[in-house]
């Protein structure tokens, strides 16, 4: 299964492309788009579009992963989050691609098993499950993979527990 984390965002949107087979998990590739402030909403937004279009052609994703939104004490902010949101949401249903959304509990509970877990954790251990040599910058892209492990493990557990009703 490969399947694309997205941390949506205006001025960095990071993503993550993560492989799981019988267990293992690899990071493919990663990166972020990113806009200046300079360019209006809308040229943002386009630029998002027109960036996310040419990964997931090129790439053959299984699925795609977000972040649930959350609320956010700055209404500006989150209604930007919401518009990129938007967004890959389109991007990614133009192209036929499942879309699976975690909330930050989730996340932090599939990678350290501790719901309260900081930001700091959560880079740690997508080093650590990925193997790599450093933490994923910047953070948008690390969170990102966090999003994609955690649909890895999450799919795995929920093909096992329909596998173990199955045979039952």
């Amino acid at each position: 299964m490969i399947v694309l984390g997205i941390d949506p965002g205006i001025a960095i949107a990071g993503w993550a492309i993560v492989s799981e087979e019988k267990g293992k998990v690899k990071l493919l590739s990663s990166g972020a788009f990113t806009s200046t402030s300079k360019s209006s909403t809308a040229e943002r937004l386009e630029m998002l579009s027109e960036n996310l279009s040419r990964l997931i052609k090129k790439e053959k994703l299984d699925a795609a992963s977000l972040e649930s939104l959350f609320f956010n004490t700055n209404a500006k902010t989150a209604l930007i989050v919401g518009q990129a949101r938007g967004v890959v949401q389109l991007a990614l249903s133009q192209q036929k691609i499942p879309i699976i959304e975690y909330t930050p509990l989730q996340v932090k509970m599939a990678l350290t098993g501790y719901g309260r877990a900081d930001k700091n954790q959560i880079q740690q251990m997508v080093k650590t499950i990925l193997n790599l040599p450093k933490i994923l910058t910047p953070d948008d892209v690390a969170d990102a993979a966090a999003i994609a492990l955690t649909h890895c493990f999450s799919y795995k557990m929920k093909s096992s527990i329909l596998h173990t009703n199955f045979q039952s």
